[in-house]
């Protein structure tokens, strides 16, 4: 997470980064994106080129007639460049003539050489009458055909610095709501390791300096909080911040509300010193097997001024002494780096890596407001093929406290990113578990725009609800295919089978333009989705998850003018705090030709089972209203499958 003054220094070091190539490495050049093309369709232009060998991701430019040219920023995304090779561009005019160039880079921090040739685009007209037809989405499964496994990257989560599990007195219900919060995630999202701040604050009474400059260390802090999280079966990230002021250059330097220093070390044999003591007093505690499962993560964000007062130089020399000391332990111990904001310094770290031979067993970066770019090409450079690549924050939004967090725009973008994510992430950490949250103040309402994925209270948001639906998806990923107007680039699917036959077919229609995060009807889509290869012999009973503006959007069931509810409304909202499922019917056969744009009612019916045709036919057609921001998942669950429990769920079957 960064703060505004982070977020600043970011934006004027790197927008102008990305064109201005003067001084930059040769070794950096990319070719110019080939094929180009710009299509015109309802509220956006759909943008497609051919990839870019050695691209981590494209920056699009944008321009219109008698204007300066502009960098595509999605809102305001911390990282500009997009990792797909398609692209909608939205919250654009109408009857406008638009014409775009697509760069390639090596990474974030990296300029484009070499544009590609410009294209030109007029906008949608829309019809003379001035009406508006839905454009309907085809959405086609097929049941019988397995294509790959579900990569669950989501089992990697953001939290507020685990102290909070140490709360006593007055501030105990956080940290009994903080402890629910986290084992919500776990038992429901599947989640597996956690990643937070400051373990090594002064709050936790690490270092200890005698009067006569004996330094020694209690860890008693430490064990407390990994105690409580190992027993609601979660696994740390040691995130290895921030500096005990004994060992701190400069101890007035510090970051959020609790004062997290981020000097330097005065020395660096003693910074070394206390890793390995660290690393020495787990083993001893929880033994090297459970260790070993651990991993070490060196700093947060040290290419932001506000987190970092060193240089790069520094930090890369405090991640070496930080992996030899734990190496000297253990060689099974994990390190890795280097944390940063916006997918920067991935290549300088790995290029000081293979110079110096330090080990690098995982690779770390953050980014908000798109989706990660793909660092695979740089580790490649430098011998580092096959490392695991996990973004330890990612989210929505950069900014606490701002617009975004509470809407029901996040759920998509949640999806968008879990998909991308399947191609070159190892894991994919939501920034943040709880709205349980401190670095810039603790909440002031309960809808206050914060970054939890369930509020203060542990109720869920819509960002909540998308990640249930994905950790809730079969292990089987089935063939489908997208077509139509927004297809692959506002309405996207995944289709995946449980073992016990159940057919899940997610379908979610977002862009990760924040300008539009309160919706565009332009952008509205009704989809139409047949599931084909399906056992006739078998009934199905076919229910209908919704996640958008007025379905499991917990904000819209509370007054705006509430800012902390008393008990007769926390009662309503926890009653309202459930996913928005109903029993859905199937409207018919596929048919032999594709639909024609139609506006179609958002679907309901009475409880009953959706069988397939005794006839022999095996495709099942639904339709239904997917606006934008929106979320649904068409489930058919075999009659013959009793349902489960979430304790009795597997990981393969369904809730």
């Amino acid at each position: 997470m960064t703060s505004p003054d982070a977020r600043t220094d970011f934006e004027t070091r790197i927008y102008q980064r990305l064109t201005d190539t003067v001084g930059a490495d040769e070794d950096t050049r990319l070719p110019a994106p080939t094929d180009l093309i710009a299509e015109p369709a309802m509220g956006h232009v759909r943008l497609s080129w051919e990839p870019v060998a050695g691209a981590a991701g494209y920056v699009i430019e944008r321009s219109e007639a008698g204007s300066s040219p502009i960098i595509v920023d999605h809102g305001g995304s911390d990282v500009p460049a997009v990792p797909q090779t398609v692209f909608a561009d939205t919250g654009l005019r109408d009857v406008t003539t638009y014409t775009y160039r697509v760069g390639a880079v090596i990474g974030a921090d990296y300029p484009v050489w070499t544009w590609s040739q410009p294209v030109s685009v007029d906008t949608w007209h829309g019809r003379t009458d001035g009406s508006v037809e839905t454009p309907v989405v085809a959405v086609s499964v097929d049941a019988s055909r397995v294509v790959g496994d579900l990569r669950r990257v989501w089992e990697l989560i953001g939290s507020e610095r685990l102290s909070q599990l140490l709360l006593v007195g007055d501030q105990k219900w956080i940290a009994d709501e903080f402890a629910t919060a986290l084992r919500r995630v776990h038992e429901d999202l599947g989640v597996q390791r956690v990643r937070a701040h400051a373990i090594l604050h002064d709050d936790n009474d690490v270092v200890r300096v005698a009067d006569d400059g004996t330094v020694t260390y209690n860890f008693d802090r430490v064990d407390a909080i990994y105690d409580q999280l190992l027993d609601i079966g979660i696994r740390p990230v040691v995130e290895l911040s921030f500096m005990p002021a004994a060992l701190a250059r400069d101890p007035r330097e510090t970051v959020f509300t609790y004062g997290g220093i981020i000097s330097p070390p005065a020395d660096w044999s003693a910074w070394r010193a206390l890793i390995a003591a660290l690393a020495e007093h787990l083993i001893d505690r929880y033994g090297i097997d459970e260790v070993a499962r651990w991993s070490f993560e060196v700093w947060n964000e040290p290419n932001l001024v506000v987190f970092w007062t060193g240089t790069i130089d520094e930090y890369l020399r405090l991640y070496e002494e930080s992996a030899r000391a734990l190496k000297s332990v253990d060689a099974r111990l994990a390190v890795g780096g280097p944390s940063t904001a916006a997918a920067e310094w991935v290549e300088r770290l790995a290029a000081y890596a293979e110079h110096t031979a330090v080990p690098l067993d995982f690779v770390t970066s953050h980014t908000y407001g798109n989706l990660p770019l793909d660092v695979r090409p740089a580790l490649a450079r430098h011998g580092f093929e096959g490392t695991p690549v996990w973004w330890t924050e990612w989210g929505v939004g950069s900014t606490h406290f701002g617009p975004i967090h509470d809407t029901a725009f996040g759920a998509p973008f949640v999806l968008s990113g879990y998909a991308v994510a399947q191609h070159h992430l190892d894991a994919l950490a939501y920034w943040v578990a709880s709205d349980h949250f401190e670095e810039l103040g603790r909440p002031d309402r309960l809808f206050h725009n914060g970054f939890g994925l369930l509020t203060v209270g542990n109720l869920a948001k819509p960002r909540y609800w998308a990640a249930h639906l994905a950790a809730h998806q079969g292990d089987a990923v089935l063939a489908h295919t997208v077509a139509g107007d927004g297809a692959a680039v506002l309405v996207q699917c995944s289709a995946t089978r449980h073992d016990d036959g159940t057919i899940d077919v997610l379908t979610w229609n977002g862009t990760i333009n924040a300008a539009v995060m309160s919706g565009d009807p332009r952008l509205d889509r009704n989809v139409r989705l047949e599931v084909g290869g399906l056992d006739p012999a078998i009934a199905y009973e076919a229910t209908l998850s919704r996640i958008d503006t007025n379905h499991s959007n917990i904000a819209a069931a509370c007054p705006t003018d509430i800012i902390w509810p008393d008990e007769q409304l926390w009662s309503r909202l926890r009653a309202a705090d459930t996913l928005a499922s109903e029993p859905i019917l199937p409207t018919g056969p596929a048919p032999s030709t594709p639909p024609a744009p139609t506006s179609l009612p958002t679907p309901a019916g009475p409880p009953t089972s959706a069988t397939a045709s005794p006839a022999g036919d095996t495709t099942l057609r639904f339709d239904f209203a997917l606006p934008m921001p929106g979320v649904a998942r068409i489930r058919l669950r075999p009659a013959r499958s009793a349902p489960r429990t979430p304790q009795q769920r597997p990981s393969n079957q369904p809730d």
